[in-house]
């Protein structure tokens, strides 16, 4: 009977996506015709719209902006002004960005109902996944959540971050419990604030259900590399665990210990013996799929600036996991799901749900960059803009969004390109953040660039049993002519094969091997105008990027959220990764380049 009734629940979810998509068109426009209903009386839209509830009013009047634009509105509301300036609704939270996708963290308003949307995305994972996956009812879900310390705002409003509210909210916590999300984590690990302890528990009730679990995960990739180097330090002591039927006495939050207990009830030194035999073993290539034998698939974002982490991630689970990339989301608003979950990573697509918020969308250049009739200063053109069931094949994009809380033609900084098309609801690639880039004179590159092309120079490091295993640039204008810096943390795997060493010629081939990838500006400013000097590799000590994702921790980020910043701006992070260089290696020559 229970099995009947989570089936016609899955169903009734993807008939609800069948909806949704076929008629894409008609859900936009009557969600823009309610967005304006109801916020057109805000002080912002008046401003623009003089109260009208006209669709063709909002097109013409409203500008496309910017954080720096809507940021004075939501200080005001943080400040304890009502939330009328820009909301109809009341603004119940203010959810953080990470703060590391480029500039200082912002503030995005969320009202009740956005809740509401945001578990109906979530709903549709498990049924989209059972079609692809049989027997996920029969086994438990090792994912890996966190929340953080939340702050208020000046008036009292709650700020956090978007996973944090979700996870606290009754949506999550007194979710109905089926056997299609049946965690290994106890909701108390979940919601401790303290990361370290969260963590710690998290694992340990994953190793304890290891040969329950047919599925692994956090939210971004990595977060669950972080939980493996945690797992490689703490191992002994999780077996200690399991061996003795008490947790560690470092486990100081009572939540964390009351809900660990029952999970620890009684001793078992079998399978702590199994999985010492495992974790003790010198190379912990295919670690993943040894200690949860059952495990069916890994799922995590890992798209853009997340896709470097794919090598990581098949080395420790032998490849034999499947990567699987669920959701496309962000602080303002969830906006699609993939459904083809089990596709190459490479070909990761989303498909925006029509009813999450009105979706407009900047055409870009083939290289994602703006056209060259739309200022970057002066505002995108409003008549340039193109709605959701109208964006061609092929084409970038710059995302916009009109939500219900109260932002109004927001841009959201991601560049997307077209792949296809469910029903009349358009599947976007993710390409990258539009405003991640390297620039020193006139060559501009953005985060797919430099990832590109640093995934082409660490094949060099393949023959030598090495690993590139995080990276993050800086623009060093400190001498003339500035030039690249590339930080780069690697790690030599263990072989039975003796591996040749990594000399200084090998990362001096790497640097050169990076910029012949580059685009045609930087290679021309490189070799014929001398305005950017050679390429700098620093290669860093083992664990240093693991301190730069605490600092930003510390300063406000999520542990769910964080993402290695690809160009790094702060003074902070530069002197941490420049305090832990153990070499430094130049391009020894010029970039091809052919006027």
């Amino acid at each position: 009977m229970e099995g009947k009734r989570l089936e016609y629940r899955g169903e009734e979810a993807l008939k609800e996506l069948e909806k949704f998509t076929a008629k894409a068109d008609e859900v936009q426009e009557n969600i823009l015709k309610e967005i304006i209903a109801r916020n057109c009386e805000t002080e912002y839209l008046k401003k623009y719209m003089g109260g009208s509830k006209d669709v063709l009013e909002f097109k013409q009047s409203v500008p496309v902006i910017t954080y720096k634009d809507i940021h004075p509105y939501i200080q005001r509301i943080a400040n304890g002004e009502d939330s009328s300036l820009i909301s109809g609704h009341p603004i119940t939270e203010m959810l953080c960005s990470s703060g590391t996708s480029g500039g200082e963290p912002k503030m995005m308003p969320s009202i009740a109902e956005d809740l509401n949307r945001r578990t109906f995305l979530y709903n549709l994972i498990m049924p989209i996944m059972n079609q692809y996956i049989p027997g996920l009812d029969e086994g438990k879900a090792m994912f890996l959540y966190f929340v953080k310390a939340e702050m208020s705002t000046p008036c009292g409003l709650p700020a956090r971050a978007v996973l944090t509210s979700y996870y606290k909210s009754k949506n999550f916590r007194c979710r109905v419990r089926d056997a299609f999300n049946d965690f290994t984590s106890p909701d108390q690990a979940i919601l401790c604030t303290d990361s370290n302890q969260s963590m710690y528990c998290q694992l340990l009730a994953g190793l304890v259900h290891r040969h329950q679990v047919l599925r692994l995960g956090a939210v971004f990739a990595s977060a669950l590399l972080r939980a493996i180097s945690f797992l490689e330090r703490h191992w002994v002591h999780l077996c200690n665990d399991i061996r003795t039927g008490h947790l560690d006495s470092s486990i100081t939050d009572p939540e964390c210990r009351s809900s660990m207990s029952t999970i620890l009830s009684s001793p078992n030194p079998h399978l702590a013996d199994e999985i010492e035999e495992i974790c003790s073993h010198p190379s912990w290539k295919g670690m993943l799929s040894q200690l949860w034998p059952r495990a069916k698939y890994i799922e995590a974002v890992i798209t853009g600036s997340m896709a470097q982490y794919i090598p990581s991630l098949e080395y420790y689970s032998g490849g034999k996991l499947p990567l699987v990339c669920t959701m496309y989301a962000s602080s303002e608003c969830y906006f699609g799901v993939n459904m083809k979950p089990l596709c190459d990573p490479a070909d990761v697509a989303f498909t925006l749900l029509p009813n999450m918020c009105y979706f407009e969308f900047i055409p870009l250049g083939e290289n994602g960059t703006l056209l060259m009739d739309m200022d970057e200063e002066e505002g995108v053109p409003k008549e340039k803009l193109v709605d959701l069931v109208h964006v061609r094949l092929g084409c970038y994009y710059e995302l916009v969004v009109t939500t219900f809380a109260g932002l109004n033609r927001y841009r959201i900084g991601d560049v997307l390109q077209v792949t296809g098309f469910h029903n009349r609801a358009p599947q976007f690639r993710f390409i990258c953040r539009r405003n991640v880039v390297l620039s020193i004179d006139n060559d501009k590159t953005n985060e797919e660039d430099l990832h590109r092309s640093i995934t082409m120079a660490k094949k060099l490091l393949e023959p030598y049993n090495a690993l590139l295993v995080e990276y993050t640039s800086y623009a060093d204008t400190s001498s003339l002519p500035g030039h690249y810096v590339l930080y780069w943390e690697i790690t030599h795997c263990i072989s039975t094969d003796s591996p040749t060493p990594l000399d200084s010629k090998v990362l001096e081939e790497c640097c050169i091997a990076v910029e012949e990838e580059l685009d045609y500006i930087y290679r021309r400013c490189r070799t014929h105008d001398k305005s950017v000097g050679p390429l700098e590799i620093r290669l860093v000590q083992p664990g240093t990027f693991e301190d730069l994702m605490d600092l930003f921790i510390s300063q406000g980020g999520s542990i769910n959220q964080y993402k290695t910043p690809r160009c790094i701006k702060s003074s902070n992070a530069l002197k941490l990764l420049n305090s832990n260089v153990e070499a430094s290696f130049f391009s020894p020559r010029d970039p091809r380049w052919i006027p």
